[in-house]
């Protein structure tokens, strides 16, 4: 991809401008007058500087027709007024004006500019325009064009630019390693190349000995948060130098998003620990309460509450939207509605898609469909988001004929139905024993199902044991998916409950073929501000054995009134006595056995699991919470399980 550019050319624009230099220090060198010793009318310069400072934009514009000579400072105020104030009439104003201005017409300083506010205004061939017409173009302008194609989502042009510059000798810069890699994970850019792009500039900004400068370093890390790849955000991240608020933040942050929350908390108290004048911004802020609300750290999320207030976040609106949600996802519905009502008329979309989903979570679907409503009455415009949450909480509570009427409203709003509305849809008609009609739905669309789709349609036929659709399912999700073996797992299971004994076997053997492991189930407990999590797997240490034999001694009961285990859910081939014994060591048991055993009588127990809650836990967990007289929250993958006296709020429907 890229030329390497001359070294002589490389040390000379260090000798002048330094490594990473910023731009502050051309704007520190430009000339403030229109040309040496011609007497400027510096009164009328400085009005339309002062009225562009006040966003007095249209008085501004009047003025610079009738200006004989702007100076260089009065072009850079109006073009970062007009982005500001989204005027992209002025921006063309100031560019014709520069265009017959013989002074300033070559300027790269405002070339730069006038390229950054057309970037601002979304006006990328414009943008576009001046870069090809800027007769010399230093690295700020180069770097202006790649800033410009990154935000405008042209990855592919921003990263051929990227070669030109080493192809036609300009020496790079920090700035230009950071727009490439935002250029790489372009939306218009598809995961694998990105992630191909990612790693070949990084290796070219090591050659060049840019990778450790903490921004590169940082939007590095940025991008293989959204990639997914973890373990290359961790290699960066421990080999900085040094570390800013930023860089913590985007390490956080990529745990947070890659479920990875125990590591985000973790990694917040190490920084915290580490330079008492690092103070985290909203942006940390933000990915911890995410954290907290990842794993069900209620207390962590408390705490960081108290914080908030102290430093006074509490203004922002993003953190009280993410304040909102780590309340509501921890099972605190009460509390995110307080905070809903707090926030007041600060409310955005965000806000109200907080409180509908928090209310589909819980299973209140009449509840979200009435907030969705109340919503579009005080006049927010519904977003994407919106309706998939107002669509899952239709689903999470059966409500079929409310959500096919949410469904056919979206195009009123101006929505178009994308993959994730249409896997909300299978889902809800799935669930409510509505194949057929899912399958029509399916074969409607106007765009290519996703797997999220095909993979809504096989739960639904995994509830109702559907082997027809699930079997179609499958076939697609396998080219779709071919390595989530959770896929390959749930039509065993479909196939095992229908007695297709042969068919469960060739699934074995794929699975070993491909050498594909299921994931391993976990739950999370905080018990006295430490989180605590259990898997699913054989362990023989003495904690757990306590645990299973407390499950142990709850099945036992559960036996004599009647209690047959769900050892179906177990495809080993192996005796009935083992499936049981394996049954008593899914994570969540262990979880609700250790909070029992480690918390005060009348305390709430909350569990976080990563996948579906299984019949068997559903059943075990429903007894002990009337046995022992204990509400237990669980929270899986889908949803809020609240067990009370034996009942659970989702009405065995999940």
């Amino acid at each position: 991809m890229f030329a390497s550019a001359p070294t002589s050319l490389h040390l000379s624009h260090q000798a002048v401008f330094g490594v990473g230099a910023k731009r502050q220090t051309l704007t520190r060198c430009r000339p403030l007058s229109s040309s040496p010793g011609a007497a400027q009318p510096a009164n009328a310069n400085h009005l339309i500087q002062t009225l562009c400072a006040n966003g007095r934009l249209a008085r501004a514009a009047a003025l610079l027709p009738g200006l004989p000579a702007p100076t260089q400072r009065t072009y850079e105020s109006l073009l970062l007024a007009a982005a500001r104030a989204r005027d992209a009439a002025l921006a063309a104003a100031v560019h014709r004006r520069l265009e017959a201005d013989p002074v300033f017409r070559s300027d790269p300083f405002l070339s730069t500019r006038l390229i950054e506010a057309y970037a601002a205004l979304g006006a990328l061939p414009a943008a576009r325009q001046v870069f090809d017409e800027t007769p010399v173009k230093n690295i700020f302008v180069w770097n202006a064009l790649l800033k410009a194609l990154a935000l405008a989502d042209h990855g592919d042009e921003a990263l051929a630019r990227l070669a030109d510059m080493g192809r036609l000798g300009v020496p790079v810069d920090s700035y230009s390693y950071t727009h490439g890699l935002k250029a790489c994970i372009a939306v218009s850019a598809s995961h694998a190349p990105a992630s191909a792009r990612v790693r070949e500039v990084h290796a070219h900004a090591i050659r060049r000995g840019y990778a450790l400068h903490t921004h590169v370093a940082t939007t590095l890390i940025d991008c293989y948060a959204k990639l997914g790849i973890v373990r290359y955000a961790e290699s960066v991240f421990a080999a900085m130098p040094e570390r800013n608020v930023v860089s913590w933040s985007a390490m956080i942050g990529c745990y947070a998003k890659n479920e990875r929350p125990a590591d985000a908390i973790e990694l917040f108290k190490d920084m915290m620990a580490s330079d008492a004048d690092l103070v985290p911004n909203s942006i940390t802020i933000v990915s911890v309460l995410n954290a907290c609300a990842g794993v069900n750290a209620l207390s962590h999320g408390k705490l960081l509450h108290a914080y908030i207030l102290r430093r006074g976040f509490d203004s922002l609106v993003s953190v009280l939207n993410a304040l909102m949600a780590m309340y509501m996802r921890c099972g605190c519905l009460e509390v995110g509605r307080h905070i809903f009502k707090w926030i007041g008329h600060r409310r955005d979309v965000v806000s109200w898609n907080s409180l509908i989903s928090g209310y589909g979570m819980h299973g209140f679907g009449p509840e979200a469909v009435q907030v969705f409503e109340e919503m579009i009455h005080v006049g927010f415009s519904p977003s994407i988001i919106t309706f998939i949450s107002v669509l899952g909480a239709c689903s999470h509570a059966g409500l079929v004929n409310e959500g096919k009427m949410l469904f056919e409203s979206m195009v009123e709003y101006g929505v178009t139905p994308r993959a994730e509305h249409y896997a909300c849809m299978v889902d809800l008609l799935g669930r409510a024993g509505q194949l057929d009609e899912a399958m029509e739905l399916i074969r409607s669309m106007h765009i290519e199902p996703s797997p999220q789709v095909w993979g809504a349609l096989l739960g639904a036929c995994r509830i109702h044991g559907h082997v027809e659709y699930a079997e179609i399912a499958c076939s697609h999700l396998f080219d779709l998916e071919p390595r989530n073996a959770g896929n390959y797992v749930l039509l065993a299971d479909i196939y095992a409950r229908a007695k297709l004994h042969n068919q469960v076997g060739v699934l074995k053997e794929l699975l070993e073929e491909h050498a594909l492991e299921k994931v391993t189930g976990c739950s999370w407990i905080e018990v006295k501000k430490k989180l605590h999590s259990f898997t699913s797997v054989d362990n023989k240490n003495p904690p757990v054995e306590q645990l299973q034999a407390l499950i142990g001694e709850f099945v036992a009961q559960m036996k004599n009134q009647g209690y047959v285990p769900d050892t179906g859910i177990v495809l080993y081939d192996i005796e009935g006595e083992e499936k049981e014994r394996i049954l008593i060591g899914h994570s969540e048991k262990l979880a609700v056995a250790f909070g029992l055993i480690n918390t005060c009588s009348g305390e709430v127990i909350r569990i976080t699991k990563n996948l579906r809650l299984c019949e068997d836990c559903h059943s075990v967990t429903k007894f002990i919470s009337k046995f022992t007289e204990r509400e237990i929250v669980v929270r899986d993958v889908n949803r809020f399980h609240h067990f009370r006296d034996g009942v659970c709020s989702c009405g065995d429907y999940w």
